[in-house]
């Protein structure tokens, strides 16, 4: 028997005999005060993650694209990082294949203990799908997996986010209940409200000194 299992057997064996106790917390005090007219939802999230020096844009399924390309170019990166095995991942591999863009494209397609001097220190970029936003917090949901691992979102200087509008919801519980999270988490559920920041004991805030210095979130709308 492994340790965890020698745990998990005395922690059933304590509750022999016990009588469940319902849990009947109040829903609304999760949700009420966090909720917006559908109409606003965009707007709040946008705003909220504006106030981080975190940076939006509206944009289509046919457009994004094109607006990724303009997003390095004007910032003078020539290479991105991305996920083959993703729907976003092939229509950006056949975009620039159509327009003769020439940016170089990574996959991350190997541990990462054989590549991490490369995925640390010669990685200016990536693109990563999400779950969805919270507007109440202006919050993406990153849910690793293992076509695109944490490090897509916690590495590269330059964060490229696509979002879709109609995932965008009020708040953070709604959505655990809308896409049924009970039914199977990940390792682990990433919430991203902007670049990475940090404050020394001044409370000098800086940007960028654990994580991406930039953050652009591609918010496409349904057709």
């Amino acid at each position: 028997m492994s340790a965890k299992d020698r745990i998990l057997a005395k922690l059933r064996a304590s509750l022999e005999g016990t009588t469940p106790v319902a849990d009947d917390y109040d829903v609304a005090l999760l949700t009420e005060p966090w909720r917006y007219a559908p109409a606003d939802r965009i707007t709040r999230l946008r705003t909220m993650l504006e106030a981080v020096h975190g940076e939006t844009q509206l944009t289509t399924q046919a457009t994004w694209p094109q607006q990724v390309l303009e997003a390095l170019a004007a910032r003078n990166i020539g290479e991105l990082l991305i996920s083959p095995a993703t729907t976003h991942g092939q229509q950006l591999a056949g975009h620039i294949a159509l327009t003769g863009a020439g940016l170089r494209l990574k996959a991350y397609d190997r541990p990462v203990e054989e590549w991490k001097d490369e995925l640390f220190f010669r990685t200016p970029a990536s693109l990563t799908g999400t779950l969805g936003g919270i507007a109440a917090t202006g919050s993406l949901v990153v849910w690793p997996t293992p076509h695109e691992p944490r490090l897509m979102s916690l590495v590269p200087p330059f964060h490229i986010a696509l979002l879709k509008a109609s995932e965008v919801r009020d708040n953070l519980f709604e959505m655990m209940q809308a896409q049924n999270w009970s039914a199977g988490l990940p390792t682990n559920a990433l919430l991203v409200s902007g670049p990475s920041k940090t404050a020394d004991i001044q409370q000098t805030l800086a940007y960028g000194a654990h994580g991406p210095k930039e953050l652009l979130v591609l918010i496409v709308e349904d057709a």
